[in-house]
């Protein structure tokens, strides 16, 4: 066991943890996150600070958890998810979710449809027998027999006869139209498919933490701005939907955690410091929330 300090969105905790716990707690960075470690004994909890109140306070906070038991996706199931709250002022500290698959030997399947199964069975109308008409036999007019007319004999009249002078110019040799013109046409290259993997992870729902480890809302969808760039949608904590772009996203686990301001590059210079938008580039103003930019 070892004293470590773990980040919520809302404070930390100093707690003792075991090696497993560390290792579920790094996200890859420097720091210790209290969401994907779960629910802690409040023993090995001894101290934790809220951000709201912006002070130390000894001791474990108020845990509070609840065993839904529901399934969230083919062979996942979420078991239990609960939340840290502060004593004082009853601010969230840091909310985790543990989730459990019936079969450890099959993979995570597709997440469950939001479209509600009203369990009614739909019936293909039945098979039609077409029955051909009966053939009818076509019996041709008979043939008559004509007779043309006497050919008449014409004669040209006599075309005078002048006599040219040598030329050395070549003979005018006219085209043949008879034959049409062949004109190839490009070759189209033909698009190779490749199947793709049938299992997919909805990340629709899981919380979203910034560099300070400080929740800043909940992801919604992935979507692509006004400058066709790739962003991630999310409700803030007051309840609008803003966008992320999707490079300033460092890693997703079991919460999504964005990367600092000095890993973003240069083209998200445009990006509204109030509400996140992505701006085109050369923008004065914000087009979401129209703030200066």
């Amino acid at each position: 066991m070892r004293l470590k300090k773990l980040r919520g969105s809302g404070g930390f905790i100093m707690a003792n943890v075991t090696d497993e716990q560390q290792q579920k707690g790094n996200l890859g960075g420097p720091d210790l996150f209290l969401a994907p470690v779960g629910r802690l004994d409040s023993d090995k909890i001894s101290k934790f600070f809220c951000n709201t109140c912006e002070k130390d306070y000894e001791g474990s906070p108020k845990i509070e958890h609840e065993n839904p038991n529901e399934v969230v996706a083919e062979n996942l199931t979420l078991v239990e998810k609960g939340q840290y709250i502060c004593h004082t002022c009853s601010s969230i500290i840091a909310e985790y979710r543990e989730f459990q698959k019936p079969d450890v030997q099959r993979d995570v399947g597709a997440a469950r449809s939001l479209t509600p199964d009203y369990g009614s069975t739909i019936t293909p109308p039945a098979e039609t027998t077409h029955t051909p008409p009966a053939e009818t036999t076509y019996t041709p007019p008979a043939e008559t027999t004509h007779t043309p007319p006497a050919e008449t004999t014409y004669t040209p009249p006599t075309e005078p006869s002048f006599s040219q002078p040598p030329s050395d110019e070549p003979p005018l040799t006219m085209p043949t139209f008879d034959e049409p013109t062949s004109v190839s046409e490009p070759s189209i290259p033909e698009i190779q498919t490749q199947p793709i993997d049938s299992t997919f992870n909805s990340i629709s729902g899981m919380a979203v933490i910034d560099e300070n480890a400080k929740k800043i809302g909940t992801s919604k969808q992935v979507a692509i701005d006004s400058s066709q760039n790739v962003v991630l949608v999310i409700t803030n904590n007051e309840g609008n939907d803003v966008t992320v772009p999707w490079n300033k996203i460092r890693k997703i686990g079991e919460v999504i955690l964005l990367g600092s301001s000095s890993e973003i590059t240069a083209s998200q210079s445009e990006n509204c410091s109030s509400c996140n938008y992505n701006n085109k580039i050369g923008s004065k103003f914000c087009e979401q929330c129209g703030g200066k930019l």
